[in-house]
């Protein structure tokens, strides 16, 4: 059993459906190593000042990542690799050679730049910061510098471990990478305090990059620096991610405006932000991130060959997945979101006034869960394409949206009591101090649902015939999950009589038995009503995702 379990890193997944699920199976245990993370985090310091700081100290790194990093990422370079390597795999090995040199280099001049003006770029760009905790802040920004290096060059190889449909070893990655946080947070930060919780970053960062590497060796295809590079294919590789940067950007500096606003707000307010953030992003990493990784490699080759109908064909079955999946686990969080954040965090520093925020900001965030999921999809799809304008004008037109309404929402919470009041009675915070947080994933998600819209729009106008089908999966799925969530509800308050809620187990267990009967109930609708998604994912798992078929790699392959 465990030779076989080993034998899978050696394999390429050939079917998008096992390949999501093998990358959902991992994402989901790097999820619960993130949700041990962040209960470590909320157990120890409480959404307060401390947190705030550690959350605050990644702004500046964290762009630094997404706008030079995204230039080697997989969804920019698998297109490149497959089309070049398959040609000629020494003009494919100069093209690696010639990206890596230039983004090493790019990436250790701007962090050093950024280095010597960090305490200047901390006063423009996090103002709550700039009398208090100053010193702080700038030390724990300038140590998180070497996350960007480290995950940029683990973003680099992950583009050949994908290319080679090695996506055991991809999904490997996330896991060591919180694996290295929850040591800094266990053995660094008593020794350090708060340079010991950003030194277990940059360890878990190191980490993501170096479970690559063996695999990369053993093929033997490990980038060198080279004094020559190949200007003209840097150029290329530059010009088409270039509006792949400015969207990650767009959607990093919208990151940057809210959590300005939360510092601006009483203590508290980026941790309780980021908390419900972070949670929201499991189901979006177990489903969106999964599926469009998993479909990526396919997309780019039905591409490159020409094949128009397999293209729309593998992503209308892809957004039926996603809504399947991300349609009920959204009506769940909802129903069980006091439930799921007590459970997760409600221990030690997290007291019930921190749950009770966190849990309404979590409702609001989830409620974009599946619009940012088919985001994902959308935009996988025109890189395969090699087209980034069109992801670009969207994000930056939702980024607008976001900070706009963000700044809006802020000064409507305060001017009109009618607001605050109908937001606070909605999400059953009435009374609350620090309520004014929630504007921040209200309108997060409202800009989500814009993006949306429009990539959908676009993608119809280009693709006629994927919206009928998919729609009426969403309806199906919709409907079986209002009445799955009643159930749930109503179950609830069944269990509420067998289980204490005064501890932590109680509310647990309430909430996880709900849940369950809540699922039964979606599953039984969903037979009735005669739902294909449920009949694929049975045949899937019941085929063994270990058993999926192997594909062997063509000789021209690197």
């Amino acid at each position: 059993m465990v030779k076989r379990f080993l034998s899978l890193f050696g394999k390429e997944i050939a079917g998008i459906h096992e390949a999501a699920y093998l990358l959902a199976f991992f994402a989901i245990l790097s999820q619960i190593l993130a949700l041990i993370r962040d209960k470590l985090l909320a157990f120890s310091f409480g959404a307060g000042h401390i947190l705030d700081l550690y959350y605050a100290a990644f702004r500046i790194p964290d762009m630094i990542f997404v706008s030079i990093a995204s230039v080697v990422s997989a969804s920019v370079l698998v297109p490149f690799l497959i089309e070049r390597v398959e040609k000629d795999s020494d003009f494919g090995r100069k093209f690696v050679d010639s990206i890596f040199t230039a983004f090493f280099a790019v990436i250790v001049i701007v962090s050093l730049v950024v280095f010597i003006f960090t305490p200047e770029l901390i006063k423009l760009l996090l103002p709550g910061f700039a009398n208090n905790s100053l010193e702080e802040i700038i030390t724990a920004t300038r140590i998180l510098l070497f996350s960007p290096i480290f995950l940029g060059l683990s973003n680099f190889f992950s583009s050949i471990t994908q290319m080679h449909r090695r996506f055991l070893i991809y999904a490997l990655s996330p896991l060591v990478y919180n694996v290295g946080i929850i040591f800094g947070i266990i053995f660094f930060y008593p020794l350090f305090g708060l340079n010991g919780l950003i030194i277990g970053v940059v360890l878990g960062a190191f980490l993501h990059m170096s479970i690559q590497i063996p695999f990369i060796i053993g093929k033997n295809i490990f980038p060198h620096i080279i004094l020559k590079v190949d200007l003209r294919t840097v150029k290329k590789v530059v010009l088409v991610s270039l509006p792949r940067a400015l969207t990650l950007s767009s959607h990093q500096l919208v990151s940057f405006f809210l959590i300005a606003l939360a510092s601006l707000m009483s203590g508290g307010s980026i941790s309780i932000f980021n908390l419900a953030f972070n949670l929201q992003s499991v189901p979006l990493t177990i489903v969106g991130i999964s599926y469009s990784s998993a479909i990526f490699p396919t997309l780019s080759k039905y591409f490159v060959n020409g094949e128009r109908n397999n293209f729309l064909q593998k992503m209308i079955e892809s957004a039926q997945h996603i809504i399947f999946w991300s349609v009920p686990v959204t009506i769940l969080f909802i129903v069980l979101r006091a439930q799921i954040v007590r459970t997760i965090y409600g221990a030690g520093n997290f007291d019930w006034s921190d749950t009770r925020l966190t849990a309404a900001a979590l409702a609001l965030f989830i409620i974009s869960v599946l619009g940012q999921s088919l985001i994902l999809l959308f935009i996988r799809a025109y890189y395969a394409e090699g087209h980034t304008i069109k992801p670009l004008l969207i994000n930056f037109i939702s980024a607008i949206v976001i900070a706009g309404l963000g700044y809006f929402f802020t000064k409507a919470f305060y001017a009109y009591p009618v607001f605050s009041f109908f937001l606070e009675d909605l999400l059953k915070v009435s009374g609350q101090d620090g309520t004014v947080v929630l504007v921040l994933p209200l309108a997060y998600s409202i800009g989500i649902f814009l993006n949306t819209y429009l990539h959908w729009h676009m993608f119809e106008r280009d693709y006629r015939g994927f919206t009928r089908p998919v729609i009426a999966t969403l309806f199906q799925t919709f409907a079986a999950s209002i009445i799955m969530g009643y159930v749930t509800f109503v179950s609830l308050r069944f269990f509420n009589i067998f289980f204490s809620l005064d501890k932590a187990w109680g509310v647990f267990f309430q909430g996880f038995f709900a849940g369950i009967v809540g699922i039964i109930a979606l599953v039984f609708v969903l037979l009735l009503l005669k739902n294909k998604e449920i009949v694929e994912v049975w045949q899937t798992l019941h085929g063994k995702i270990w058993k999926a078929k192997v594909v062997v790699p063509d000789q021209e392959a690197l």
